[in-house]
């Protein structure tokens, strides 16, 4: 896994925070309870004291480093999530082989399965299978060709000029003008 380098910039901005803190503002200045307090003689006159801030800067940039951290954590175990999905969702054994747009959002997909092709209408609302050739069928029809492998691309292109005749024509019959 590799790391990010926003993530050793902020660890060595925090590591140079408490390198270069003063040591009283880091350490305990008394030794306990038992230490008296050096209260002022005066009552009335209250006096301003400046507080070293070192200590709560390193506390905002050790935070800061773990929200970091978590954020990229989360990107991340997301991004391995989605990659999971996308190979399981891939599949070497179906194949679409022709696509003819009917209008918007309206289509139909010549998808090979197999052995089979099946011809399926596509809409918004879902997908309608229409028929369903065997691979004899659509060498006969001329959706595809003959020298056409199962398992690899189509190589012929007159098979491919066949396929878009067919559903050029079956268009023409479908749609609506």
């Amino acid at each position: 896994m590799r790391i990010p380098p926003f993530i050793y910039g902020a660890a060595s901005a925090a590591l140079s925070l408490v390198l270069l803190a003063p040591a009283g503002a880091l350490a305990a200045t008394g030794t306990g309870e038992n230490t008296p307090l050096s209260l002022p003689a005066d009552s009335g006159a209250k006096k301003v004291t400046a507080a070293s801030g070192s200590g709560s800067l390193v506390r905002t940039f050790v935070g800061l480093a773990i929200v970091l951290a978590v954020i990229y954590g989360i990107a991340w175990v997301l991004k391995q999530v989605k990659r999971s999905k996308e190979e399981r969702g891939q599949g070497t054994s179906l194949e679409t082989t022709a696509v003819v747009a009917l209008g918007p959002n309206r289509s139909l997909h010549l998808v090979r399965a197999g052995r089979e092709l099946v011809l399926v209408g596509v809409a918004e609302h879902g997908v309608t299978p229409i028929r369903t050739y065997s691979e004899d069928e659509a060498i006969e029809l001329g959706l595809i060709g003959e020298d056409d492998e199962l398992d690899g691309e189509p190589t012929a292109t007159p098979s491919r000029a066949g396929a878009v005749r067919w559903l050029d024509r079956l268009k023409d019959r479908t749609v609506r003008r």
